[in-house]
């Protein structure tokens, strides 16, 4: 297990605003308490809580891969009128400390499904 320091940073934090998730021509997730993970230089990552999600359409994927700052990642393939779309989403069921508020949130690739919008809703 590494910890985050000045040379990885990792820092997460409330996703103002809503944020969806498009697949299939319907919407697949939407919430208002979607959190923003920004680690080192990738770009950030949003994720939103299993409540804000069409769990109907998610189905457990064999698929592991480890992150030494955030742990074991499981995947979810989305499974949709049009076909599945294969290991669309991940989550950290039991994350490292560091990043402990991601526990059980869902990440979407962005090239899996149709779109990610993150609005900012006004003051």
């Amino acid at each position: 297990m590494k910890e985050p320091g000045p040379d990885h940073p990792i820092v997460v934090e409330p996703q103002p605003g809503t944020v969806r998730v498009r697949a299939g021509g319907r919407i697949v997730a939407e919430s208002r308490a979607a959190l923003r993970l920004t680690e080192a230089s990738y770009p950030p990552v949003l994720y939103i809580p299993p409540g804000d999600i069409d769990g109907a359409l998610l189905l457990p994927s064999e698929r592991e891969s480890y992150c030494p700052y955030k742990g074991r990642a499981a995947y979810h393939h989305l499974a949709l009128e049009g076909g599945e779309r294969r290991d669309a989403a991940w989550s950290y069921p039991n994350p490292y400390p560091a990043v402990a508020g991601i526990r059980g949130h869902l990440a979407f690739y962005p090239d899996r499904v149709d779109a990610i919008e993150a609005e900012d809703d006004p003051a």
